[in-house]
């Protein structure tokens, strides 16, 4: 008989490519899950994951028995459900300088951790996430730390920024740099506006956009560059920071805020931001 919670921690660890982003996501450490699936791999007689310092990855017999594993997991899930389950609400916000093409397969990552669960997403800019959090109108939120306005909360990861543009966007010597930016109150266009002042870069704002979706549309096109992180850039743009000698930007602490009581919600808001920690790693 195969140990259950080593095929799941198996799942999460192949999904996640983290031994240590798996065991955030059960709520266990690095070495318990490591030995679960090290016995499990000796029950089957195969090795299921090539390890290496960095990165965790299937191996050719791991990815045969994946599929196995997640019927086995959901079959699981099935049989714990056949009474039915009380189906759990969970609201979380997120600002939209920190998620982007990946909130798909986030999601997933929640539903498969708590099938039974009413998930609520909201993407906005963080002071607006913040003040809908304090508000009581969300049970969780993942904003930019930009200030001390609240110093409570796990910090995540850290989130680089950069000038991202068009490979083929041009500037011409001796002209301000063109900008695309979101309105006056966006806390990164005033990171980036103060970073260029500093430096004493001129700029000027060609395109101001109402989301990270419009500024990344604009960048995209060749009209601006965009202060943006990595994650939320459009495909195929670049960071031209170094090319355009423009200096670098501040990082932000990504941070999660939460009021949840209920194991089964923290469980899945736990796998929500285990997954996304793995995405910073990519």
């Amino acid at each position: 008989m195969l140990d259950l919670e080593a095929v799941q921690a198996f799942v999460l660890t192949a999904d996640l490519k983290s031994f240590t982003r798996a065991a955030e996501a059960m709520d266990s450490t690095q070495s318990a899950v490591s030995l679960k699936i090290k016995r499990l791999e000796d029950a089957l007689g195969r090795r299921l994951l090539e390890r290496t310092p960095r990165l965790v990855r299937l191996s050719q017999d791991g990815a045969a028995f994946l599929a196995a594993a997640r019927e086995l997991v959901a079959a699981h899930d099935g049989a714990i459900g056949a009474f039915g389950l009380e189906r759990r609400r969970l609201s979380v916000g997120i600002s939209h300088h920190i998620v982007g093409a990946e909130l798909p397969r986030l999601l997933r990552q929640m539903g498969l951790a708590e099938p039974a669960l009413t998930l609520e997403i909201r993407i906005a800019s963080s002071w607006e996430i913040l003040e809908i959090f304090e508000s009581g109108a969300l049970d969780a939120a993942i904003v930019l730390r930009h200030d001390n306005r609240r110093t409570d909360g796990d910090v995540l990861m850290e989130e680089p920024f950069g000038w991202l543009a068009a490979p083929d966007f041009e500037h011409r010597a001796g002209e301000p740099i063109r900008l695309a930016n979101q309105a006056d109150t966006c806390r990164i266009r005033q990171m980036a506006v103060a970073t260029l002042e500093a430096a004493g870069i001129a700029w000027q704002e060609v395109f101001v956009g109402g989301g990270v979706a419009t500024i990344g549309a604009a960048v995209a096109a060749g009209l601006a560059v965009a202060a943006l992180s990595r994650r939320v850039a459009p495909p195929g743009t670049v960071d031209m920071g170094e090319a355009l000698g423009l200096p670098r930007l501040p990082s932000r602490s990504v941070v999660l805020h939460s009021r949840l009581t209920d194991p089964v919600a923290k469980k899945a808001l736990r796998t929500f931001a285990s997954a996304l920690r793995a995405t910073a790693a990519r």
